[in-house]
């Protein structure tokens, strides 16, 4: 008799059970997309490659922006965020404004993944794979990347100044921030490789060329050819402050190791680059790099794999926006009332199950 009472009540646990089976922590996946979006890699590496064409500044960039991203509050695709009425933007944060770029590359990818899979991939998600195959397409390593992370609701602008590494900090206070977002001191030497492409700001390392440390004379560590260039590539007036210089000028498109063997040479543009020789640690990390390019591809790889998981949203956590520069409301609002009503239904079917647990 008892046990034939029980069969509901185990039937009703079962059901709250399915009920609250989608709360639990999502978990990335290297398919998760697979049923839902197939075409989506095709559309990400198509649209990359067109950006590419036109302008080959793109790949450090959009490596750069993925960075960025990450490094604030985790990869939650908040960099991509307009201002609003309720929260400032990362784009205007000191580090970002008029420097980070790539976001109209991104907003046409989403484009093109929304009319294929409509509300389906996030922007981060999207943003994560455009980071990996502009690295591959400048000749660098591959990288498998597990999908399944939700775009952030906010963005926040204070934590972007505050966290974001400043090529004027000392090395240990960078060590110190990437300690922060569970990234080691290899990973530190590692992902400063990616420097090997793109551009860097007169003003970004202005002080190493006139006034080192205020000394009123230039940095005696930055080899003295390297001296004479910059010097005429960025005089000293306000006027050169966002002229462009390669931040490693033997191969400014290509991702290869050249930027460690740069280093090795007292040929470092950033401050914060160069002082990766100033630890016996890190020192020993570049001189093995600038060797072995092999090792360098394998560590990197690595590296961003950490790096594209810090801090991710998934399950019922955050959501997919529509457009990247906006929060979806719609699909806020849609959550959050779904949310409430599963709730609401757990509650009824675990007091109907003590019901009939009380009348056995």
């Amino acid at each position: 008799m008892a046990s034939r009472s029980l069969f509901p009540c185990l039937t009703v646990l079962f059901c709250v059970m399915s009920v609250l089976a989608p709360f639990s922590d999502g978990q990335l996946d290297y398919s998760y997309y697979e049923g839902a979006c197939p075409s989506l890699h095709r559309i990400v590496r198509w649209n990359v490659w067109e950006a590419l064409r036109s302008d080959s500044r793109i790949a450090a960039s959009l490596l750069r922006l993925h960075f960025h991203d990450c490094f604030v509050n985790g990869c939650d695709g908040s960099v991509l965020l307009d201002d609003t009425y309720y929260f400032k933007g990362e784009k205007n944060a000191a580090p970002n404004r008029n420097s980070v770029r790539g976001y109209e590359t991104i907003d046409i990818i989403k484009a093109h993944v929304e009319r294929a899979c409509p509300l389906t991939v996030s922007c981060v998600d999207i943003l994560t794979l455009a980071a990996r195959e502009v690295v591959v397409m400048a000749g660098g390593p591959f990288w498998p990347v597990s999908l399944g992370r939700r775009d952030g609701l906010s963005a926040n602008e204070k934590a972007a100044n505050e966290q974001l590494p400043s090529p004027f900090e000392p090395l240990d206070k960078i060590v110190a921030k990437f300690s922060d977002k569970g990234l080691d001191l290899r990973d530190l030497v590692v992902l400063s490789g990616a420097h090997t492409i793109g551009f860097a700001q007169c003003f970004t390392f202005k002080g190493r060329l006139f006034n080192y440390q205020d000394s009123g004379k230039p940095d005696p560590n930055l080899d003295s050819s390297m001296l004479s260039n910059l010097q005429c590539t960025c005089p000293d007036t306000d006027e050169s402050n966002t002229t462009l210089t390669p931040l490693d000028i033997q191969s400014v498109t290509r991702f290869d190791n050249a930027y460690y063997r740069n280093l090795m040479n007292n040929s470092g543009l950033l401050e914060s680059d160069q002082a990766l020789m100033s630890n016996s640690q890190t020192a020993e990390m570049v001189q093995s790099y600038s060797l072995y390019p092999h090792l360098f591809y394998k560590d990197f790889a690595a590296s961003m794999v950490k790096l594209g998981n810090v801090g991710v949203l998934t399950g019922r956590t955050g959501q997919i926006r529509e457009i990247c520069g906006s929060v979806s409301n719609r699909m806020f609002m849609s959550s959050m009332f779904s949310l409430s009503v599963r709730q609401s239904l757990s509650t009824v079917l675990a007091s109907v199950c003590m019901f009939l647990l009380v009348i056995v």
